[in-house]
């Protein structure tokens, strides 16, 4: 092997490159200029940041004075709070919450801020029934309403953290407290809260008076409005699912931010806004439309073993108008269920919150689903179980007409299939005229090939308006039936040591009924529909795809409902269950084979009936097409 040897260019290259990377480094340096003034941009924020700081302490620890308006304390104070200086003199400057309720909730209101600090349900429980926690929408610092205050001599003042002056009395039954933010004895930004007997909605009237010396009136005051939703239900992926933003602009549309992990809208005119959970909203509504909003919604599960206290974080920023220079807007607050009967008792639009669907779901649920299961559970005093085996067994029974149409259509296309497959074999070589002539035979034998699917078209509607009404109802809520303790959340029978994607972590019962259930309604109606549905040249094996899904579907049924309410997989097990033994009597008691075969054949001997639009239009595109391939050979 050779030896090697020194080489002295390979050095002093390397010399010249060590060279080279340390004059960059050195040009690179920054000058001591660039240094200081670096370092005083720091100083500078760092100075501005301790001067915020303590502002805000001086404002949250304001010294209090013996006696109201006393003037060395009222000019100590109009240092940092101005014209409001007046409200830190008052007796009432102090940390301390005035309660009022009634039958149904109960709300706390601080003096600092003015605002609603804790808003508890009484008749609901959190999680479970029996937990012993009652639902919370509205403690420990989760919630704040503040408005900024731009005054004259240019300051801005936060009202969360200046202190309001409170006064409890009674208009009869009617609890009315009032908080008032006082920059003289009869000048006072005003928040009157009016608390009606066994009443979800909290009367809520925002004003002023005689602050239009004090405030900068050329330009609205911003109300900022932030909610951090508490987890109240046993299933958190389903609570977030359902949790969002929804507003009603001023001509009655109501809509919905969206569910994305962070989601901003800046609707106009609006009269309320809502911040809806799955079961329970917290809603505020304007009698004078919102002339502006802004409306953010965050997602603040990231992982659902860890996140396990809230669920989405809410923002609305809406702009107060002055009005001769003074704020005047009457609202409401409503802190309650989000239940469609309780909601639509206001006869404010707050009902469309619910998610029942759009169009013809959304009627399905609102004129038939809602009203039927609303007598059953409340009129007819049955469990709620019962209720939607007695609510499923009468719309199955009311579809049954619709079955029957499309089982006599297939049974109508079974009978016909041997003539199908000889005309196939006869015109193998020509799919058009297979096409024409199998067209024909429907015609003649009176047989409409499109007759089976559209009563199954007209079942879709109501089967997607169940999976839209069965999460939303709010009755459901905490009602057990046999080993289910919470017909709107998952009925888990076993509990995984260990989390399935897709599937979870438990395993429900009635999901897997649901499936079996399913299953042999697939099992029975596939060979009929195989039979009825003859292979077309060019088109999909249906028979192989029938054989797929009479697994696949049951095994969807499982993934898809295992975190769902139990409600809605006891009515898919007891809707699929009727299905199959509607099918077993039309089968084998009222749809005759050997009549159907000769009512056809009988049906032959007859003048052809005049074909449909449908018909006759697929009739002259397949003509059509037929012509222009003949001229295409020609040439």
């Amino acid at each position: 092997m050779e030896e090697k040897k020194f080489d002295l260019n390979s050095v002093i290259g390397f010399i010249l490159i060590f060279g080279i990377l340390i004059w960059i480094m050195y040009q690179n340096k920054p000058s001591e200029a660039t240094i200081a003034a670096e370092k005083a941009k720091k100083e500078l924020v760092a100075k501005q940041e301790a001067q915020a700081k303590d502002a805000a302490a001086k404002t949250a620890a304001l010294p209090i004075a013996t006696a109201p308006g006393d003037t060395l304390q009222l000019a100590k104070l109009q240092k940092t709070l101005g014209g409001f200086a007046y409200s830190a003199t008052l007796p009432s400057a102090k940390d301390a919450y005035t309660t009022i309720e009634n039958d149904v909730v109960k709300l706390k209101i601080a003096n600092k801020g003015g605002f609603i600090v804790e808003a508890i349900l009484k008749k609901y429980e959190k999680f479970q029934k029996g937990s012993g926690q009652l639902v919370e929408l509205i403690k420990d610092n989760n919630a704040n309403l503040n408005i900024q205050l731009a005054t004259n001599d240019n300051r801005t003042l936060n009202t969360k953290d200046l202190f309001f002056e409170p006064t409890l009395t009674k208009n009869g039954e009617d609890q009315v407290l009032s908080m008032r933010l006082k920059a003289g004895p009869n000048e006072f930004l005003e928040y009157k809260y009016v608390l009606k007997p066994n009443d979800y909605m909290v009367g809520f009237d925002l004003r002023s008076q005689g602050l239009n010396k004090v405030l900068n009136t050329s330009k609205p005051l911003d109300l900022q409005w932030n909610l951090k939703t508490y987890r109240n239900e046993k299933s958190i992926s389903i609570e977030k699912r359902y949790a969002e933003i929804y507003y009603e602009h001023k001509d009655g549309k109501v809509d919905y931010a969206g569910l994305g992990k962070k989601e901003e809208v800046t609707p106009e005119s609006l009269s309320f806004v809502a911040y809806k959970q799955h079961f329970f909203s917290t809603i505020l509504l304007t009698k004078k439309p919102f002339e502006k909003s802004k409306l953010e919604s965050f997602d603040l599960i990231n992982d659902e073993k860890i996140d396990t206290v809230f669920t989405k974080q809410f923002k609305s920023n809406i702009p107060l108008v002055f009005s001769n220079g003074e704020i005047d807007y009457n609202m409401s607050w409503y802190f309650g269920p989000s239940d469609y009967k309780t909601l639509k008792s206001y006869d404010a639009n707050l009902e469309r919150i619910i998610p029942l669907g759009w169009g013809i779901f959304g009627w399905i649920n609102k004129f038939i689903f809602i009203p039927l299961f609303g007598f059953l559970s409340s009129t007819m005093g049955l469990s709620l179980g019962i209720a939607i085996i007695v609510f499923t067994i009468i719309i199955k029974i009311a579809m049954s007409p619709i079955t029957y149409k499309s089982f006599l259509s297939q049974a109508k296309m079974k009978v016909l299939r041997p003539e199908i497959t000889e005309l196939g074999e006869k015109y193998k070589k020509d799919p058009m005229k297979k096409q024409q002539e199998t067209m024909k035979l429907y015609n003649k034998a009176g047989v409409n090939p499109m007759a089976g699917c559209i009563p199954a078209l007209i079942q879709l509607p109501f089967m997607y308006a169940s999976f839209q009404f069965f999460p939303s109802a709010f009755e459901l809520r905490q009602k057990g039936f046999l080993w289910a303790d919470d017909l709107s959340s998952f009925d888990a029978v076993v509990n995984l040591p260990f989390n399935i994607p897709l599937y979870g972590d438990h395993i429900s019962l009635f999901p897997i009924l649901a499936a079996i259930a399913i299953f042999f309604y697939m099992k029975m109606t596939s060979g009929d529909q195989q039979m009825a549905a003859p292979q077309q040249e060019g088109m999909p094996d249906m028979a192989k795809m029938m054989k797929i899904m009479i697994y696949v579907s049951p095994l969807m049924m499982l993934i898809f409902f295992n975190s769902y309410g139990a409600g809605l997989s006891l009515y898919n097990f007891i809707s699929n269950l009727i299905t199959i033994g509607i099918m077993y009597v039309i089968k084998n008691y009222i749809v005759d084979s050997d009549k159907i075969h000769a009512q056809i054949q009988e049906n032959k001997l007859k003048e052809p009936k005049k074909q449909g639009k449908f018909q006759r239009r697929l009739q002259e595109v397949m003509e059509q097409q037929e012509a222009a391939k003949a001229a295409k050979g020609k040439k």
